[in-house]
């Protein structure tokens, strides 16, 4: 596998996809427009990145979307679907693309139905698409490492709230993404980075595509996962190298103030892994030792994990998957 950048940068035209067990050109690749998946965003999905070759915490991933299928009524075991095939499917796409550092979607809808009810999980014919593009090389500055985001974060408290759990199940990450959409949409008006969702109560529940942290009273606080939070997996590695470093870390119900009056706030999420907050509705909160501490870390263990054995010729899922 390539490890030059410019080798990875292949025309979006030109990549190959995984669609239903083949890989095919991106020009051919498509969906039913009857798929249950464009129908009615009845399906899971799961973002992942690939670091020199390796599927970042893929076990974390792919146990989240086993238990996205699950609250979704459709068992992966009952679909006919297995980690290892499905590792199987992302490692041919990401090796058929000559990426070595990827963004990696894997989708499962639950295929073609003939009516609005969606049959029994082991009557269904799920659909399964793979798509990947190339990222820069991640891990540590000093080996290399480039980050994807260009400058500390704004951000933006928006009007659409987060989904109530009791609508849809926030431990899963579905296609049903409309409320993150329309919360983007609102930021166009300032341009902020991302869109902070507030919960029914008023709390700050996570941002679009990311989850929020900030640092007060000598604390790494994040709202807690009794709310309507996304369980991020980057979420929980920084919550594992926090505890690894003995920084008192609080789960709990916080106001926008909390994170406006904060010493330093970031966000995180699989591809951004940890990025600065610099303003939060126009008020300066920015990055700190913190922040820039968590940033270095994530970066050692990411070069210690994926980068130390460059010799790799296929994404193989990584041993070490933290407390996910």
């Amino acid at each position: 596998m390539s490890d030059d950048r410019d080798d990875d940068r292949v025309a979006a035209t030109d990549r190959a996809y995984h669609v239903d067990g083949e890989l095919v050109p991106a020009s051919e690749a498509s969906v039913s427009v009857t798929d249950r998946g464009f129908q009615y965003g009845d399906a899971a999905f799961e973002t992942v990145r690939a670091y020199g070759g390796t599927l970042w915490r893929w076990d974390a991933h792919v146990e989240r979307l086993f238990g996205s299928l699950d609250a979704l009524g459709m068992p992966a075991d009952e679909l006919g679907l297995s980690a290892l095939d499905l590792e199987a499917r992302v490692r041919d796409t990401v090796r058929a693309n000559d990426l070595a550092d990827a963004y990696v979607r894997l989708s499962v809808t639950r295929g073609e139905t003939p009516g609005f009810a969606p049959p029994a999980a082991d009557e269904t014919d799920p659909t399964v698409v793979v798509l990947v593009k190339p990222l820069p090389r991640g891990g540590s500055p000093d080996a290399g490492g480039e980050s994807v985001w260009d400058g500390p974060a704004t951000i933006q408290t928006v009007k659409a709230r987060r989904v109530s759990d009791r609508a849809i199940p926030s431990d899963a990450k579905t296609h049903n993404y409309l409320n993150n959409v329309l919360a983007r949409v609102e930021t166009r008006v300032t341009g902020a980075d991302e869109a902070v969702m507030l919960d029914d109560d008023g709390h700050v529940a996570e941002c679009a595509t990311a989850n929020l942290f900030f640092v007060a009273d000598d604390a790494i606080h994040t709202p807690s996962l009794d709310g309507p939070v996304l369980p991020g997996v980057t979420r929980a590695e920084v919550l594992d190298i926090a505890r690894e470093e003995g920084f008192p870390v609080e789960a709990g119900a916080y106001t926008p103030d909390d994170v406006r009056g904060a010493d330093e706030a970031f966000i995180a999420s699989s591809i951004r892994e940890i990025r600065p907050v610099g303003t939060y509705d126009g008020v300066d909160v920015g990055g700190g030792p913190v922040t820039t501490l968590l940033s270095r870390l994530y970066d050692e263990r990411v070069e210690a994990a994926c980068y130390a054995d460059n010799s790799n010729e296929q994404a193989d899922g990584d041993g070490d998957h933290g407390p996910e």
